[in-house]
């Protein structure tokens, strides 16, 4: 049984059907939030795909220019550290899984956010804050890495995802 699509296309028409584009949404500040976002940047770069990183609310973090390389593990209220609740606000928690997650992404090559970030922008992707948060954080361009290539509204963020895949991270 062939399935149709909402847009028409049947289920085998969408698999052959190539990524061309993809506009990635950062909206959390912790590394276990950042990351995804900046792997599949660099996935879609390497790809030959075309890759927009639109930071958002505490996402931001990952390109502002004081907390960057201070950006922790999320140990609070976690299921993916597989830890009771209460275990994760123990004082030195976040510092220490932190650092195991580093060392962890080290032995494997992943560099640290601002060097990730500085890569990216190299390969071609575009990188973008949100002008709602920028405005709400009371925050300029000034306080971003040189890589943030404009702040731009929601709406120039979905003109610009026009035709591609949006990604929520």
């Amino acid at each position: 049984m062939t399935t149709t699509m909402p847009d028409g296309t049947t289920e085998a028409q969408q698999a052959d059907e190539t990524i061309t584009k993809v506009s990635i949404v950062v909206s959390k500040g912790s590394l276990d939030g950042i990351y995804p976002g900046l792997i599949m940047a660099n996935g879609a770069r390497m790809e030959g795909i075309d890759a927009n990183l639109f930071f958002t609310f505490f996402g931001m973090d990952a390109i502002h220019q004081k907390r960057h390389d201070h950006i922790k593990v999320a140990t609070v209220g976690n299921p993916g550290l597989h830890m009771m609740t209460w275990l994760g606000g123990v004082p030195g928690m976040s510092a220490m899984v932190t650092h195991f997650m580093e060392k962890s992404m080290e032995e494997l090559d992943i560099p640290p956010i601002p060097e990730f970030i500085e890569m990216i922008s190299d390969s071609g992707a575009g990188i973008y804050a949100c002008k709602a948060s920028v405005d709400m954080f009371k925050l300029s361009k000034d306080d971003f890495v040189k890589e943030v290539d404009e702040i731009i509204t929601v709406g120039d963020f979905y003109q610009m995802a026009g035709g591609g895949q949006i990604i929520f991270t």
